[in-house]
């Protein structure tokens, strides 16, 4: 097995098709599919499902593409930090829940390598998702966060994937909302207060739990409740509908706009239950590249922490 056949495979899985693969990767695709061949005969495993429409993954090749990613990636950060890679071209990804000043400090990172080459990406996407990305080496970094409701379950996945958790920021949780809302004045807001409203939150998809809630206290009984995918939709509804969500009350207003304001949401006595310990998961053991490092530098310095 090589680092080239690696990198055969993952670029065969990113585009669905030997043709589309051989073409970017400048090999002829009956030599493309040879080496395919040969590392499946030598691993005991099949690696693709073939047919008229393309290649998929088989199990045991959804398996083995994490630790395909895990290998071309720890190789890529070894060239950047020791190699004379001056022109390999920089990769970088991360997932998060969804924080716009998860999003800024991205975009304050990306301004650092305008003259250099490189392929980022930033996903928005749902708890599970990036706790899964990470752990197979689509994103180097994942930012979530932990409460007192959900530490125990989040960690468990965590620790399983062979990812650790590094806390940025530990806040109390915010009623986030219109600026005209009727509560948007208040000094702070009761859960009781909030019972004539729809509360947003972010869908977890079929297999979401209360545990990969986004929002702090899901557990709670709430009247009316609207599911969205993104944040400008989520937005939306609080403009035409008087919605509001909890959350960290991080608000970046440059993303965001102004419209929107964060009342501290007064708990009635249990604090803890009210609080977010935001940070960032990477997997164990790792050796984070420059973007990573520079990443988290940003975060610190948004977060003031």
């Amino acid at each position: 097995m090589t680092l080239q056949q690696l990198n055969y495979i993952i670029t065969i899985s990113e585009t669905g098709s030997l043709n589309k693969a051989s073409e970017i990767l400048y090999i002829t695709q009956p030599s493309l599919t040879s080496a395919v061949k040969e590392l499946e005969k030598e691993l005991g495993i099949t690696i693709f499902n073939r047919s008229g429409r393309g290649v998929t993954l088989t199990n045991d090749g959804l398996e083995f593409i994490q630790y395909a990613r895990q290998i071309i990636q720890q190789q890529n950060q070894l060239l950047e930090k020791y190699g004379k890679g001056g022109n390999l071209k920089k990769k970088f990804g991360i997932s998060t829940q969804h924080y716009s000043f998860a999003v800024k400090s991205f975009v304050e990172m990306a301004k650092q390598f305008d003259n250099r080459e490189y392929e980022f990406a930033i996903r928005e996407t749902r708890t599970r998702e990036v706790i899964e990305d990470v752990a197979n080496g689509l994103s180097e970094i994942g930012i979530l966060y932990l409460s007192r409701f959900n530490r125990d379950a989040l960690m468990k996945i965590i620790r399983a994937g062979n990812l650790e958790f590094h806390r940025l920021i530990t806040c109390d949780a915010y009623v986030y909302l219109y600026k005209d809302h009727p509560l948007a004045k208040q000094p702070s807001i009761r859960f009781r207060e909030l019972e004539d409203y729809p509360c947003l939150s972010f869908e977890q998809g079929p297999q979401g739990s209360f545990y990969f809630a986004e929002e702090i206290l899901t557990t709670r009984e709430y009247p009316r409740t609207i599911k969205a995918n993104d944040r400008a939709t989520m937005l939306n509804l609080m403009v035409g509908l008087n919605g509001y969500t909890l959350c960290s009350g991080i608000i970046c207003e440059e993303l965001n706009g102004s419209d929107f304001v964060a009342v501290p949401f007064d708990p009635e006595g249990d604090d803890d239950e009210a609080k977010m310990e935001i940070g960032y998961i990477i997997r164990r053991n790792t050796i984070l590249s420059q973007m990573a490092t520079l990443y988290i530098e940003e975060l610190r310095k948004y977060l003031k922490v």
